[in-house]
């Protein structure tokens, strides 16, 4: 399988093979396209598996240590059924969700902050799996004294 490059030159991608303590797994209608479409998204192939026939059978996409999305091809319907949220790592999300509006195929909603003092860029691939970048907002959370007291405060305490 041949990929097109990032949008821009991904960063040092850690491409050591550990164990995964954890990944997700999203089906692809068209799996040229939705890999192309998570290389916008600051992944990178660190590895395409050959199938049958010439085809592949999985990609599997890094995009920092301990971010792996594997796509395997569809069999009929994409079941979109996945969602996970992911440390932006210093992404510059604007730029980001920019960058996935001129790649096309899927779309980026955002960022949006949250009650929590992060910002959210919820990415959705072309086969509807979400994907949720999000990035802290040092600056408001260093900034608010008595916030940051109260949720740390908060650590261990039982929900009601």
């Amino acid at each position: 399988m041949t990929t097109q490059p990032a949008t821009r030159p991904a960063p040092d991608i850690d491409r050591d093979i550990y164990p995964m303590p954890a990944f997700v797994k999203f089906e692809a209608a068209d799996l040229p396209a939705t890999t192309r479409w998570y290389e916008a998204a600051g992944f990178v192939v660190l590895a395409a598996m050959p199938g049958p026939g010439g085809s592949t059978a999985l990609v599997h996409l890094r995009r920092q240590r301990y971010q792996d999305i594997l796509l395997v091809p569809a069999r009929g319907v994409p079941a979109a059924t996945g969602r996970v949220t992911m440390a932006a790592g210093g992404d510059d999300l604007r730029q980001r969700a920019a960058e996935l509006a001129a790649a096309g195929g899927g779309t980026a909603e955002g960022p949006a902050p949250t009650p929590w003092r992060s910002d959210d860029l919820t990415l959705t691939d072309p086969d509807g799996n979400v994907v949720v970048l999000t990035e802290p907002r040092r600056a408001d959370i260093d900034a608010d004294a008595e916030w940051s007291a109260m949720v740390r405060g908060s650590i261990g305490r039982e929900v009601v």
